[in-house]
């Protein structure tokens, strides 16, 4: 029996569930909510991401009984696309028994709205690849994990792969290079890191502001035009960046000399022709033959289940993402079983300190048959990143093709990308009036 069960979400199912146990409970499972959106521009990615961290999970439970014997549970619950039921969804899982082991906000703007609660209530919020760019910095945000890359790291590792397209860093300085990003927080939050490295290499950075929802982008390609750049960084939405590739077609704008950001990178293959030679940045890669993958057809779809309708998006950029998401989380749960109670039920609590401990080597994700899908990570009470490694691939028109190996941001960056964290970090400390972690206590 699948183990998801969908649950409508309304204010008087948050009280009953603050003062119930639900029957169904087993004493030894291991519950992680699955949050998503069913409607709106982001349903598609949403979708695709729950799907692959719960057909993971699924895959886990068939195979090996869980973890040690611990089976996962989940519940799926829909924000809605303006993220107005974030806190209601947030309230059923914690009040779940057993309670959230984390909890995958699955959107910036969700984990900024859950930042402070989470941590008063010590849950923690996972945010691959997304969300407030310096919780990297765990000595401030002790719970929450941006795990593999933020904004900050992606963006320079753009710059990097700019740079080896130059043929150099230093080839970088007198050219002209556009940031089109959408009005909101995902976009903005490419700015500070491509400003420091700007003034760093020599190159001139241009910003453009798109309105979200990103289809009305007129008057930015006029500017795009009068600016003459050598390359354009979209960031943003899928909507948004679907329609910056229709408008470079229009303008005549390469296509090859346009970088998508990790979410903006999924227009690729709805913008047909308008996205020949378009690159893009990920943290995890698509395709359907990872073993990990071709273990969860067989184990979960080849026997009937699985969470996607169309069996064809098994390996599409986002699910491979999700099944990354379901990674994380089990190895986080291994890691932190292995400590405190191996073959029990692990706290939030004591799941924090396994994200905080996790080691994901190139042995490990071999192991776990994911070898290049995702980057190797490692964390620690200090870095809640791990990583900060993207590849970049092109789409040739029917299907992403890698064209480079993990890249991290430059070697001369980096520091700059990690005083960066703890500066930002330390300010919001001060505002809050929180101490910051001493790491090296004891």
């Amino acid at each position: 029996m699948n183990a998801s069960r969908l649950f409508v979400v309304a204010a008087a199912a948050v009280l009953a569930a603050a003062n119930r146990l639900p029957a169904w409970a087993a004493p030894d499972e291991q519950f992680i909510p699955a949050n998503y959106s069913a409607q709106g521009p982001s349903a598609a990615v949403a979708s695709r991401m729950a799907a692959g961290m719960l057909d993971y999970l699924d895959m886990l439970n068939r195979r090996d009984g869980g973890v040690r014997g611990v089976r996962f549970t989940w519940e799926k619950c829909d924000t809605r696309p303006d993220g107005s039921r974030v806190m209601e969804c947030y309230e059923l899982a914690r009040n779940h028994r057993p309670s959230a082991t984390l909890v995958h906000p699955l959107t910036t703007a969700a984990t900024y709205a859950l930042i402070e609660r989470a941590t008063a209530d010590r849950v923690p919020l996972v945010s691959v690849g997304y969300g407030r760019a310096d919780s990297a910095d765990g000595r401030v945000f002790p719970y929450v994990f941006p795990l593999l890359s933020t904004a900050w790291a992606q963006s320079a590792a753009i710059v990097r792969y700019l740079g080896m397209r130059a043929g150099g860093n230093d080839k970088l300085r007198g050219k002209r290079i556009v940031l089109l990003y959408s009005d909101s927080a995902d976009g903005k939050d490419a700015i500070p890191v491509l400003s420091a490295l700007a003034a760093r290499y020599g190159y001139t950075l241009s910003t453009l502001a798109v309105p979200v929802p990103g289809s009305e982008q007129h008057e930015q390609w006029l500017k795009i035009r009068e600016i003459r750049p050598d390359w354009i960084i979209v960031c943003g939405s899928q909507a948004m960046a679907q329609a910056a590739l229709e408008n470079a077609a229009s303008a005549g704008f390469p296509r090859s000399r346009i970088v998508a950001g990790e979410a903006a990178g999924a227009a690729g293959p709805l913008a047909g022709a308008a996205a020949q030679g378009l690159v893009a940045a990920a943290f995890t890669l698509p395709g359907d033959d990872f073993p990990v993958i071709r273990e969860i057809r067989r184990r979960v779809y080849d026997a009937g289940g699985g969470e996607l309708r169309e069996p064809a998006e098994i390996g599409s950029l986002h699910y491979n993402r999700g099944v990354a998401f379901g990674i994380l989380t089990a190895e986080a749960v291994r890691v932190a079983q292995a400590h405190f109670n191996p073959g029990k039920t692990i706290t939030p609590q004591q799941a924090q300190w396994g994200l905080e401990h996790l080691n994901l080597d190139e042995a490990r994700l071999e192991a776990l048959g994911a070898k290049g899908l995702m980057p190797p990570v490692q964390t620690s009470c200090v870095d809640h990143e791990g990583s900060g490694s993207m590849r970049f691939m092109r789409w040739d028109g029917k299907r992403w093709r890698a064209v480079t190996d993990w890249l991290a941001p430059h070697p001369d960056d980096r520091p700059t990308v990690r005083r960066m964290y703890a500066e930002s970090a330390a300010a919001y400390a001060k505002g809050k009036g929180i101490e910051i972690r001493n790491c090296h206590a004891g």
